[in-house]
């Protein structure tokens, strides 16, 4: 594999339930007895938003495949959309075809590719969806985090489309404030999903950017996530304005530290 060495483990409580992982950091969980099982918090939250969208099939764009859960749930939630995973790890995706029955879901297309340079070749106005949750082990790449991507973003996007982006930041939140601040600079609404702790910044966690030129279903969104089995809250408006403070947009070329999860923070659960 392009970025270290890949497992299967079969989850012995649940039939049909497999967990890759890459050097011991859990990428995707898949089940393929039932495609709307989804795992992990942040992917459900994530499944949450795609829910409260207007009904009907999505063109959609991934950014990261790994098991590509997401996109077999957004198969089994909305018949007839067209889906398009970019991944640069060829490796990984064969196996995935092979071990996790990929070909299965219907109008899916996956092309090995960096995920930027991907979006860079898709038409204006050609999506209603692009989901961008892409780590390198257990860490966002740069180049997707930075105000010049979230432009690529909205320029694919048709004027409904929804943009989603997994951050994940530890106490602080400094990289996540700046991340937020590029979305907001070109994006007219925007929204942060997580669970208390990690907006708080108390402890490492993944953050869900929500973004869109037209208003976001964030009542809908905050009653749903707030019954959640772990709940989690939504920020937006002049609360996540607050949170961001003074912090200053991400830009291509600019040196930044990615933030890098302390030993064991996502144990085996990391990115879908």
């Amino acid at each position: 594999m392009r970025f270290g060495t890949a497992e299967l483990l079969a989850d012995a409580d649940c039939p049909g339930g497999w967990l890759l992982t890459v050097d011991g950091v859990a990428q995707s969980y898949v089940n393929l007895n039932d495609p709307t099982h989804l795992e992990f918090e942040y992917v459900r939250r994530i499944g949450d938003v795609i829910d409260c969208l207007a009904p009907g099939p999505l063109d959609v764009l991934h950014l990261g495949g790994a098991g590509c859960t997401l996109p077999r749930y957004v198969a089994a939630t909305r018949p007839g959309s067209r889906q398009l995973v970019f991944d640069v790890d060829s490796e990984l995706i064969d196996v995935v075809r092979e071990q996790l029955d990929l070909r299965s879901v219907p109008n899916l297309r996956v092309r090995i590719s960096d995920g930027r340079a991907g979006v860079a070749t898709r038409r204006d106005d050609s999506a209603d969806l692009l989901v961008a949750d892409v780590f390198r082990r257990d860490s966002m790449p740069s180049d997707i985090a930075t105000v010049e991507f979230a432009g690529e973003a909205a320029r694919v996007l048709r004027p409904s489309g929804t943009y989603l982006l997994n951050v994940a930041d530890g106490p602080g939140l400094r990289f996540a404030r700046r991340v937020v601040a590029g979305v907001a600079e070109v994006f007219a609404e925007v929204a942060l999903l997580a669970e208390p702790g990690v907006l708080r910044g108390r402890r490492f966690g993944n953050l869900v950017v929500a973004a869109s030129a037209r208003e976001l279903p964030v009542a809908a969104l905050t009653t749903r996530i707030a019954s959640a089995a772990f709940p989690a809250r939504c920020l937006s408006q002049d609360a996540l304005r607050a949170m961001c403070g003074n912090a200053k947009p991400i830009v291509d070329q600019e040196p930044v530290e990615v933030p890098v999860p302390p030993p064991d923070a996502f144990g085996r659960a990391r990115t879908s």
